[in-house]
Protein backbone atom coordinates (compact mmCIF):
# COMPACT_ATOMS: atom_id res chain seq x y z
CA UNK A 1 0.00 0.00 0.00
CA UNK A 2 1.23 3.43 -0.18
CA UNK A 3 3.06 5.84 1.99
CA UNK A 4 2.19 8.81 3.37
CA UNK A 5 3.92 11.95 1.13
CA UNK A 6 7.06 12.62 3.04
CA UNK A 7 8.78 15.14 0.04
CA UNK A 8 7.51 17.22 -2.41
CA UNK A 9 10.14 17.75 -5.38
CA UNK A 10 10.16 20.98 -7.09
CA UNK A 11 11.50 21.27 -10.70
CA UNK A 12 10.82 25.08 -10.57
CA UNK A 13 9.87 28.29 -9.33
CA UNK A 14 7.65 29.40 -12.02
CA UNK A 15 4.05 30.56 -10.73
CA UNK A 16 2.46 28.13 -13.04
CA UNK A 17 4.74 25.08 -11.23
CA UNK A 18 5.52 25.22 -7.65
CA UNK A 19 3.02 27.23 -5.74
CA UNK A 20 1.18 23.57 -5.13
CA UNK A 21 3.89 22.99 -3.36
CA UNK A 22 3.48 24.68 -0.29
CA UNK A 23 0.01 23.80 -0.06
CA UNK A 24 0.49 19.82 -0.31
CA UNK A 25 3.26 20.54 2.23
CA UNK A 26 0.73 22.12 4.74
CA UNK A 27 -1.47 19.29 3.99
CA UNK A 28 0.94 16.50 4.41
CA UNK A 29 3.68 17.37 6.61
CA UNK A 30 6.33 16.64 4.03
CA UNK A 31 9.21 18.63 3.14
CA UNK A 32 9.90 20.81 -0.25
CA UNK A 33 12.74 20.15 -1.72
CA UNK A 34 13.95 22.23 -5.06
CA UNK A 35 16.47 25.72 -5.43
CA UNK A 36 15.75 28.86 -5.19
CA UNK A 37 16.20 31.03 -8.36
CA UNK A 38 18.72 33.83 -8.36
CA UNK A 39 16.58 36.26 -10.18
CA UNK A 40 12.79 36.72 -8.25
CA UNK A 41 11.00 38.27 -11.10
CA UNK A 42 8.33 35.89 -11.74
CA UNK A 43 8.92 33.59 -9.45
CA UNK A 44 6.94 32.04 -6.99
CA UNK A 45 7.30 33.93 -3.48
CA UNK A 46 5.68 31.36 -1.60
CA UNK A 47 8.54 28.73 -2.17
CA UNK A 48 10.73 28.18 0.86
CA UNK A 49 12.37 24.79 0.31
CA UNK A 50 13.20 22.58 3.50
CA UNK A 51 16.81 22.13 1.67
CA UNK A 52 18.11 22.83 -1.40
CA UNK A 53 19.00 20.13 -3.66
CA UNK A 54 22.57 19.62 -4.77
CA UNK A 55 22.90 18.61 -8.43
CA UNK A 56 24.30 14.32 -8.74
CA UNK A 57 22.64 14.20 -5.21
CA UNK A 58 20.55 10.79 -5.12
CA UNK A 59 17.61 10.93 -3.12
CA UNK A 60 16.53 7.00 -1.79
CA UNK A 61 12.73 6.99 -2.07
CA UNK A 62 12.80 2.69 -1.46
CA UNK A 63 13.66 -0.35 -2.47
CA UNK A 64 15.04 -0.59 -6.40
CA UNK A 65 13.97 3.41 -6.20
CA UNK A 66 16.14 6.18 -6.85
CA UNK A 67 15.88 9.57 -7.89
CA UNK A 68 19.36 11.51 -9.18
CA UNK A 69 19.41 15.23 -8.94
CA UNK A 70 20.41 17.06 -12.37
CA UNK A 71 20.84 20.58 -12.21
CA UNK A 72 19.40 21.79 -15.74
CA UNK A 73 19.52 25.93 -15.88
CA UNK A 74 18.41 27.76 -18.85
CA UNK A 75 14.80 28.35 -19.01
CA UNK A 76 15.20 29.29 -14.95
CA UNK A 77 18.54 29.39 -13.22
CA UNK A 78 17.09 26.77 -10.17
CA UNK A 79 15.35 24.50 -13.05
CA UNK A 80 16.30 20.66 -11.78
CA UNK A 81 15.21 17.30 -13.82
CA UNK A 82 14.74 13.76 -11.62
CA UNK A 83 16.05 10.76 -13.09
CA UNK A 84 14.48 7.63 -11.84
CA UNK A 85 17.55 5.39 -12.36
CA UNK A 86 16.31 2.04 -12.14
CA UNK A 87 13.77 2.49 -14.93
CA UNK A 88 15.98 5.22 -16.66
CA UNK A 89 12.92 7.29 -16.95
CA UNK A 90 13.66 11.53 -16.49
CA UNK A 91 11.12 13.93 -15.53
CA UNK A 92 12.16 16.99 -17.01
CA UNK A 93 9.39 19.71 -15.73
CA UNK A 94 10.08 22.67 -18.37
CA UNK A 95 13.60 22.09 -19.24
CA UNK A 96 12.33 19.49 -21.90
CA UNK A 97 8.32 19.88 -23.35
CA UNK A 98 6.18 17.79 -25.83
CA UNK A 99 4.87 19.67 -28.67
CA UNK A 100 6.67 22.28 -28.08
CA UNK A 101 9.90 24.46 -27.08
CA UNK A 102 10.19 26.55 -23.86
CA UNK A 103 10.52 30.00 -23.46
CA UNK A 104 14.15 31.40 -22.37
CA UNK A 105 13.30 34.94 -20.20
CA UNK A 106 16.26 36.56 -19.15
CA UNK A 107 17.58 37.42 -17.16
CA UNK A 108 16.52 34.12 -14.82
CA UNK A 109 16.50 32.38 -18.16
CA UNK A 110 20.14 32.08 -19.61
CA UNK A 111 20.00 30.18 -23.51
CA UNK A 112 23.54 29.61 -22.85
CA UNK A 113 22.93 27.75 -19.88
CA UNK A 114 19.99 26.06 -21.78
CA UNK A 115 22.19 24.56 -24.26
CA UNK A 116 24.50 23.55 -22.23
CA UNK A 117 21.73 21.68 -20.24
CA UNK A 118 20.61 19.61 -23.20
CA UNK A 119 23.81 18.61 -24.19
CA UNK A 120 24.90 17.52 -21.06
CA UNK A 121 21.64 15.68 -20.93
CA UNK A 122 22.83 13.73 -23.98
CA UNK A 123 25.53 12.04 -21.89
CA UNK A 124 23.20 10.62 -19.75
CA UNK A 125 21.76 6.79 -19.78
CA UNK A 126 18.03 7.97 -20.63
CA UNK A 127 14.94 5.72 -21.64
CA UNK A 128 12.08 7.87 -21.63
CA UNK A 129 11.42 11.76 -21.01
CA UNK A 130 8.70 12.55 -18.40
CA UNK A 131 7.48 16.13 -19.45
CA UNK A 132 5.76 18.63 -17.28
CA UNK A 133 3.53 19.43 -20.16
CA UNK A 134 2.15 17.19 -22.75
CA UNK A 135 2.63 13.12 -23.24
CA UNK A 136 5.78 10.70 -22.63
CA UNK A 137 9.02 10.96 -25.04
CA UNK A 138 10.18 7.60 -26.50
CA UNK A 139 12.90 8.77 -27.79
CA UNK A 140 15.29 10.69 -25.73
CA UNK A 141 18.09 11.56 -27.52
CA UNK A 142 16.92 12.26 -31.05
CA UNK A 143 14.46 15.16 -29.05
CA UNK A 144 17.18 16.65 -27.32
CA UNK A 145 19.53 16.66 -30.41
CA UNK A 146 16.30 18.29 -32.14
CA UNK A 147 15.95 20.60 -29.65
CA UNK A 148 19.47 21.61 -29.91
CA UNK A 149 19.42 21.96 -33.73
CA UNK A 150 16.14 24.54 -33.52
CA UNK A 151 17.93 26.64 -31.10
CA UNK A 152 21.29 26.43 -33.22
CA UNK A 153 18.67 27.35 -36.69
CA UNK A 154 17.41 30.21 -34.46
CA UNK A 155 20.19 31.69 -33.04
CA UNK A 156 21.63 31.66 -36.73
CA UNK A 157 18.50 33.81 -38.29
CA UNK A 158 19.26 36.29 -35.45
CA UNK A 159 22.82 36.84 -36.70
CA UNK A 160 21.41 36.91 -39.90
CA UNK A 161 19.05 39.86 -38.76
CA UNK A 162 21.60 41.39 -37.25
CA UNK A 163 24.66 41.86 -40.22
CA UNK A 164 21.55 42.87 -42.52
CA UNK A 165 19.73 45.30 -39.61
CA UNK A 166 23.26 46.44 -37.75
CA UNK A 167 22.34 48.70 -34.67
CA UNK A 168 18.53 46.72 -34.44
CA UNK A 169 16.83 46.78 -30.86
CA UNK A 170 16.12 43.31 -30.15
CA UNK A 171 11.57 44.18 -30.63
CA UNK A 172 12.78 45.44 -34.30
CA UNK A 173 14.16 42.14 -34.63
CA UNK A 174 11.59 39.85 -33.33
CA UNK A 175 9.72 40.59 -36.88
CA UNK A 176 12.99 39.21 -39.07
CA UNK A 177 13.84 36.32 -36.69
CA UNK A 178 10.11 35.27 -36.26
CA UNK A 179 8.28 35.54 -39.04
CA UNK A 180 7.67 32.23 -39.12
CA UNK A 181 5.32 33.08 -35.73
CA UNK A 182 1.84 35.05 -35.56
CA UNK A 183 2.16 38.42 -34.40
CA UNK A 184 0.23 37.74 -31.65
CA UNK A 185 2.92 35.66 -30.20
CA UNK A 186 5.90 38.34 -31.16
CA UNK A 187 5.98 39.59 -27.48
CA UNK A 188 6.61 36.52 -26.13
CA UNK A 189 9.18 35.14 -28.83
CA UNK A 190 10.83 38.48 -27.79
CA UNK A 191 12.46 37.42 -24.58
CA UNK A 192 13.70 34.01 -26.26
CA UNK A 193 15.28 36.61 -29.15
CA UNK A 194 16.39 38.46 -26.19
CA UNK A 195 18.29 35.29 -24.54
CA UNK A 196 20.21 35.02 -27.87
CA UNK A 197 20.99 38.64 -27.93
CA UNK A 198 22.64 37.95 -24.65
CA UNK A 199 24.56 34.69 -25.39
CA UNK A 200 26.07 35.97 -28.77
CA UNK A 201 27.25 39.08 -26.85
CA UNK A 202 28.48 36.68 -24.30
CA UNK A 203 30.19 34.70 -26.95
CA UNK A 204 31.94 37.86 -28.45
CA UNK A 205 29.86 37.30 -31.57
CA UNK A 206 27.87 40.93 -30.96
CA UNK A 207 27.81 43.72 -29.02
CA UNK A 208 25.49 45.96 -27.48
CA UNK A 209 25.16 49.56 -26.67
CA UNK A 210 22.01 51.30 -25.05
CA UNK A 211 19.71 48.69 -26.15
CA UNK A 212 21.24 47.98 -29.83
CA UNK A 213 22.55 45.17 -30.85
CA UNK A 214 25.75 44.85 -33.44
CA UNK A 215 26.98 42.11 -34.82
CA UNK A 216 30.85 41.45 -35.00
CA UNK A 217 32.65 41.62 -38.67
CA UNK A 218 33.75 38.90 -39.97
CA UNK A 219 36.56 37.28 -38.02
CA UNK A 220 36.15 39.58 -35.55
CA UNK A 221 35.24 39.24 -31.72
CA UNK A 222 34.16 41.12 -28.56
CA UNK A 223 35.69 37.94 -26.60
CA UNK A 224 34.58 35.12 -25.51
CA UNK A 225 34.04 31.60 -26.77
CA UNK A 226 31.40 30.01 -29.05
CA UNK A 227 29.65 26.95 -28.40
CA UNK A 228 29.82 24.20 -30.91
CA UNK A 229 27.02 21.62 -30.85
CA UNK A 230 26.05 19.20 -33.14
CA UNK A 231 22.74 19.81 -34.91
CA UNK A 232 19.81 17.30 -35.99
CA UNK A 233 16.49 18.06 -37.45
CA UNK A 234 14.82 21.45 -36.71
CA UNK A 235 11.19 22.76 -36.07
CA UNK A 236 9.15 26.16 -36.02
CA UNK A 237 7.96 27.54 -32.91
CA UNK A 238 7.67 30.76 -31.20
CA UNK A 239 11.21 29.62 -29.34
Amino acid sequence: MPGRIERVLVTHTHVDHSPGALLLAEATGAAVLGRVARFPAGQDTTFRPSRELEHGERLLLGPNTTLRVIHTPGHASNHLCFLLEEEKLLFTGDHVMQGSTVIIDPPDGDMRAYLQSLAALLERDIAIIAPGHGYLIGSPQRELRRLIAHRQWREAKVLDALRQHDGATCHELVPMVYADTPVRLHAVAARSLLAHLVKLAAEGRASEREERYFAAAPGVSFGGTPMTLTPEPRDTSIA
